[in-house]
């Protein structure tokens, strides 16, 4: 049965990334281009959304991997997921990340031609950030794609033998209170283990940290939803107390990251913390789904649809908007709104006026040629 609450979830927490990806444009920390005035009271905010929004992300992916097996073999899977996710992924390294390259390089001076000949000169030699060729935020695409397919002889095997003594385990343990939380333990060892030695990257090779956090999120996602019933009913049964454990974990990396700062003990506490931290509200969000978001509508159908081709198009729309208004003496809210707006309406317009009706470029944006 088709849950809509993972739907509902998949779509806002896309959906949030247009609003991170503005913040980053303001925030004191990396980003591809920055506002002309940059604003410390955003850490935190920001920091908030980070610690979860990627892990939820892998797991609803993880998730979704579960439908998409029910009426496919090992070939076709893999064959629909290649499809999905390498094709959008060259298309978009080929014409929807350039343009971001492009005004970071005429921001920083390095490049003063037109966008037409650093397309044709320059866009493709060597690679980011020394060179031009890069996947930008479309990192996601090639590290799921990896996923899907190293984890596909595991979900065939749980398929095959749905009581397997792992799942029967997992059936008694997740019925108790802080059942789910077992599912922390291997997270933190990762924490504990590679985060210190494997900077981030998104580079997938020699990314070990990442490649294996999110790799074990987007397992647990199939592993979840495979229980069915009895992760769902836990979910909603001890949702609150989901949430109690999430503000008071992230309260914790609060005093760690901000008072107690660069200590050794902070940066240990941290380590176990962010785990506990971001599968807490994973579990309060999905939790408070379960209870208020499982049903269907026409708004959903669409968005469900939309919320792909509008991943792959919005951070190159709001670094165009940015790019023109970065030097421009306007204050903090008139800005964010004008790049939300701006970004929202205009992934909007070339989704629903281009790709949505066009049966031959919809696969390029991952999309299936049928019209729904």
């Amino acid at each position: 049965m088709r849950r809509h609450d993972i739907d509902w979830l998949r779509v806002l927490v896309f959906g949030l990334l247009i609003f991170y990806h503005t913040g980053k444009f303001f925030d004191p920390g990396d980003f591809h281009i920055k506002n002309n005035i940059l604003y410390d009271w955003l850490k935190l905010p920001m920091y908030f959304l980070n610690r979860w929004r990627l892990p939820i992300l892998f797991v609803i992916s993880g998730m979704g991997t579960y439908f998409a097996l029910n009426k496919r073999s090992s070939w076709q899977f893999s064959k629909e997921r290649i499809v999905r996710l390498f094709i959008p992924l060259v298309f978009g390294m080929l014409f929807i990340v350039p343009p971001q390259v492009y005004i970071e390089r005429l921001t920083d001076n390095d490049f003063l031609e037109s966008y037409f000949v650093f397309w044709k000169d320059v866009a493709f030699i060597g690679e980011y950030p020394e060179g031009n060729l890069s996947w930008h935020h479309l990192w996601f695409l090639p590290y799921l794609l990896l996923f899907s397919l190293l984890w596909l002889p595991i979900f065939k095997y749980i398929k095959k033998y749905p009581a397997n003594k792992l799942m029967l385990w997992l059936s008694k343990q997740i019925k108790k209170p802080l059942g789910l939380f077992w599912f922390c333990l291997p997270l933190i060892l990762i924490e504990l283990t590679l985060e210190p030695y494997f900077p981030k990257t998104h580079a997938l090779v020699g990314d070990w940290y990442l490649l294996t956090k999110f790799s074990v999120l987007f397992g647990y996602g199939f592993i979840l939803i495979h229980l069915k019933d009895i992760f769902w009913k836990s979910l909603e049964s001890y949702r609150k107390l989901y949430a109690t454990i999430a503000v008071l974990a992230f309260s914790v990396l609060y005093v760690s990251v901000w008072i107690m700062k660069d200590t050794y003990f902070s940066y240990a506490l941290e380590l176990i913390i962010i785990p506990i931290n971001y599968w807490s509200w994973i579990l309060t969000f999905f939790g408070f789904a379960a209870k208020y978001l499982n049903k269907t509508s026409e708004k959903l159908r669409y968005a469900n649809e939309a919320v792909y081709p509008f991943y792959i198009l919005h951070q190159t729309i709001t670094i165009i908007i940015g790019y023109y208004i970065m030097n421009l003496d306007w204050g903090f809210l008139l800005k964010f709104s004008t790049m939300i707006i701006g970004t929202f309406l205009g992934s909007w317009i070339l989704y629903e006026f281009g790709i949505r009706r066009l049966k031959y470029i919809r696969p390029l944006f991952g999309l299936k040629k049928r019209i729904k």
